[in-house]
């Protein structure tokens, strides 16, 4: 007996980390971290961003009590900057480090801890023990004490379990630091059920969900994405006898119901998502809420990446910087690509009809093309610039930047429809070209761009260079119309006729963002004015008004067919009048389908 302990023992990993829930009420983790073989001097750092959420957020700010000891004598620790310390430690005798993390950031990205639940990212609570990131790591994650009267906690991640109990509580190795900061790890009484897809275990976790929740819809409906995802990049015969296996060999969706928010994180076994809890499909429901088709998209979106940036990703990412911002050109063809075929394949798995996917692009065009910023940023300077642009958005954001997100997603429609018109292929031929190539790693652009040569019998830099690089319009209508679907002209929504986008709350019209070359901007209104009243000249018998809004939609009752006006703002407790004359002519798009057979070959996977 004693020689299989100290078998075991032998085969521990060197880095062992341990996870309690030292004060769920104080929101705090309490993490031991024991080195068997330091180096003289250890050095420790902690991630300052999480991969797939290109932002410095600082995540030392919540680390606290940072003690070392060896041999059970306590060591100096010397901090080297905002993120790394060095350990007073001698080489080659085990090193162990304590210390407590603050978890009270319920988004995806972070770290959560209270009575309800736990939730941690490893970038937030793991160390990086420089000179041994690529060993193994085991990480002990403790079961929290049971409070009498509430429901037992279980714990679900992707990593291997080694020793777990069975609520999932207990050691799990990773392969190496990378594995270890790419595996959440969820805690609680969360409602919980596996299912298969093409042979490969998924599990889906949610926690929050009410009584009405209806889980079997809601794995009915992930299945079906994801089998349809497997195929796209695999084919039918995927995890069949004689067929292509899956990259993967496990996967964990953990879903976070709230009462507002909605998000997600992608990782190479498991996504984390945030919804609100009035999205999750309902039991007996004569019809499942919108934004129930939201929550699928963001299923659909972060399943994608589980190929598209977690392993086909841009050469820059080939090994991860955790110490400072990690630049790329590529997120539009990353986060933009996957953004254009989180819906489209909603439509092939049939979780909604051809009306419903053309709505959802509809929307996404309007959207850009309400964003000022798409005359003046590219799509690759607005993926190197998502450090200080995309995740710090301020008022003037839609004025100067362009969504990855967004046009990105129209830039591969647009490279799609065009494969398709000259006959020769889709985008779909293209990003599995770009797989089997690459073995499913590191890309550049001139990848992509042999790719299109590739599948389309023709350059087509002159495209890339102006719809990737470039600021000019994008031929969204032609190549729409080549496909069954015509644009049509509406009249602009009040905010788009303005050039605002506003708050309207509690009896008050809020300015949120006033757009670049507007009507709202060359009246001289500025974002954070709060938009009292409006005066109306005297005309055709009617005397001068004043009057008070509470909404945009009173200036139809109060102004009528009359364009000009007086605005009445409050700007830092000053009243101003600022003339506002209304344009005419403005429009947004209304997609209407022509032609339903052009339709549904554009719809249609290629193999």
């Amino acid at each position: 007996m004693a020689t299989a302990v100290a078998t075991k023992r032998r085969k521990a990993p060197a880095l062992r980390f341990r996870i309690e829930c030292a004060d769920r009420n104080a929101h705090l983790f309490a993490v031991t971290l024991t080195i068997d073989n330091p180096a003289a001097h250890q050095r420790v750092s902690l991630p300052v961003w999480i991969p797939g959420s290109y932002l410095v957020r600082e995540f030392a700010r919540n680390l606290q009590k940072l003690t070392a000891s060896q041999s059970r004598r306590a060591l100096a620790i010397q901090q080297l900057d905002k993120h790394s310390w060095q350990v007073d430690c001698a080489a080659g005798r085990p090193l162990v480090l304590h210390y407590e993390v603050c978890a009270y950031d319920h988004s995806v990205r972070t770290a959560w801890l209270d009575a309800d639940r736990g939730f941690f990212n490893g970038t937030s609570l793991c160390l990086r023990v420089e000179g041994q990131a690529d060993d193994p790591h085991g990480i002990d994650i403790v079961a929290p004490e049971q409070v009498p009267g509430n429901a037992r906690w279980s714990c679900a991640t992707a990593l291997h379990g080694v020793d777990t109990d069975a609520q999932g509580f207990g050691i799990h190795r990773a392969a190496n630091y990378d594995e270890l900061a790419d595996s959440p790890v969820e805690m609680g009484a969360f409602w919980s059920a596996d299912f298969s897809v093409c042979g490969v275990p998924h599990r889906f976790v949610v926690a929050g969900a009410t009584a009405s929740f209806d889980g079997d819809k809601l794995i009915a409906d992930t299945r079906a994405i994801c089998e349809t995802e497997m195929r796209f990049w695999h084919g039918d015969k995927v995890g069949k006898r004689g067929g292509p296996a899956a990259p993967f060999d496990r996967y964990v969706f953990m879903l976070n119901a709230v009462d507002d928010g909605y998000g997600g994180l992608e990782h190479r076994h498991s996504t984390a998502l945030i919804c609100t809890r009035r999205d999750l499909p309902q039991l007996d429901a004569r019809k499942q809420p919108e934004g129930y088709t939201t929550l699928l998209g963001l299923i659909s979106h972060e399943y994608f990446h589980t190929w598209n940036v977690k392993r086909l990703r841009p050469a820059e990412f080939a090994r991860y910087d955790y110490a400072q911002e990690n630049y790329t050109e590529l997120l539009w063809l990353f986060e933009g690509f996957t953004s254009y075929y989180d819906d489209l394949l909603l439509r092939r798995a049939e979780r909604i009809d051809n009306a419903g996917y053309l709505k959802l692009i509809n929307k996404t065009i309007n959207g850009v093309l309400q964003s000022p910023g798409r005359l003046v940023q590219s799509v690759a300077r607005a993926s190197f610039d998502a450090w200080v642009k995309y995740y710090r958005q301020d008022e003037q954001t839609p004025n100067s930047t362009i969504s990855y997100y967004t046009k990105g997603s129209l830039v591969a429609l647009c490279f799609d429809l065009t494969l398709r018109r000259e006959g020769n292929g889709s985008l779909d031929d293209v990003m599995r070209l770009l797989w089997n190539v690459s073995a499913g790693g590191p890309i550049t652009e001139a990848d992509f761009a042999s790719a299109l040569l590739a599948i389309g019998g023709r350059t087509y830099d002159k495209e890339i260079a102006a719809w990737v690089h470039g600021t000019d319009e994008l031929p969204l209508s032609d190549l729409l119309r080549a496909h069954g679907v015509a644009a049509l002209d509406d009249p602009s929504q009040r905010a788009q006729e303005l050039g605002v986008r506003v708050s309207e709350t509690n009896g008050s019209v809020q300015v949120k963002v006033v757009l670049r070359g507007g009507a709202a901007e060359q009246a001289g209104f500025a974002a954070n004015d709060e938009w009292i009243g409006v005066e109306v000249p005297a005309k055709k018998g009617h005397p001068a008004q004043a009057w008070r809004i509470t909404k945009l939609d009173d200036l139809a009752l109060y102004l009528g067919p009359q364009k000009i006006m007086t605005a009445i703002v409050a700007r830092d407790r000053r009243m101003l009048r600022l003339p506002l004359t209304l344009p005419t002519g403005l429009t947004t798009w209304r997609l209407f389908a022509q032609d339903p057979a052009l339709i549904a070959a554009w719809l249609a996977p290629t193999n």
